[in-house]
């Protein structure tokens, strides 16, 4: 809600995606009752957007559920007001889910990016591992993550108990029926900046995410075993990245974000 500065940006990044047909992309947005620019911004994308409102809801969790409940398509992912995606994304992930019939959730890297959408630095990830995301972190960049409905439906979709940790937790729910399949193409652009909800709510955010842990058998009762588990995911993580090339430069970080964004032809 209120996120206006950054609304027109990801509506341009969702609706001018390369090589896809109009009636293969459904573009939702659900909007908490924001009292700046927002509706107006939405108003003029009337025409394109497939659904829209604009109402007090009890949360984004909520207006998560009530986004997807409307949806009518068979593969589904959310994108928060001030994230982007990359322009071949979407055709990417068609493409991906009709090659692999038996495969439900997949989820691709992405690149941080200031509050004015240059890059701050990419995020290559390491294909899903439990032990790493269970003691190191919920390493799926939310935006580059996309499943199909029946998976969704089958683990309950999203848990309105989370307000921040909703991801981890639809993620671990998902994994627990479905193997993860990580893609390494660039899908998004994630904005990092001081009014990001996680980065406000951080303590908030933290508490969840040992919740959504702690449902998986995770115990932090034994603290000396706990943090060497952490140590143990973070280095093993580390580790797999620098031998899969996850890591770039600043440099290289803006010359992928300049390829991926098409500068120059396209806009970020």
């Amino acid at each position: 809600m209120n996120q206006g500065c950054f609304m027109e940006e990801a509506l341009t990044s969702l609706l001018h995606q390369e090589r896809v047909r109009r009636e293969e992309l459904e573009v939702i947005v659900i909007d908490g009752g924001s009292s700046d620019q927002t509706i107006d911004i939405l108003r003029r994308f009337d025409g394109q957007i497939d659904y829209w409102v604009s109402e007090p809801d009890a949360g984004q969790t909520a207006a998560l559920r009530k986004g997807f409940r409307i949806a009518t398509g068979d593969v589904l992912g959310w994108l928060c007001a001030d994230d982007l995606l990359t322009p071949r994304t979407v055709r990417s992930v068609l493409d991906f889910f009709g090659a692999n019939t038996h495969t439900s959730f997949v989820y691709g890297d992405a690149i941080w990016v200031a509050r004015d959408g240059q890059p701050d630095q990419i995020k290559r990830e390491i294909p899903f591992n439990w032990f790493v995301w269970l003691h190191d972190h919920n390493y799926i960049p939310q935006p580059s993550a996309f499943w199909r409905r029946e998976l969704y439906n089958r683990v309950g979709g999203l848990d309105s108990n989370f307000d921040l940790a909703m991801d981890a937790d639809l993620f671990a729910k998902f994994a627990l029926v479905a193997r993860p399949q990580h893609v390494r193409q660039i899908w998004s652009l994630v904005r990092r900046h001081p009014e990001q909800k996680t980065q406000r709510l951080r303590s908030r955010s933290d508490l969840e995410v040992c919740l959504v842990r702690e449902r998986l058998g995770v115990s932090f009762e034994n603290r000396p075993l706990s943090v060497a588990k952490f140590v143990a995911a973070k280095l093993i993580r580390i580790l797999w990245k620098i031998l899969c090339g996850g890591y770039a430069p600043r440099t290289a970080t803006r010359k992928i974000w300049a390829k991926e964004m098409r500068c120059g032809d396209l806009e970020p």
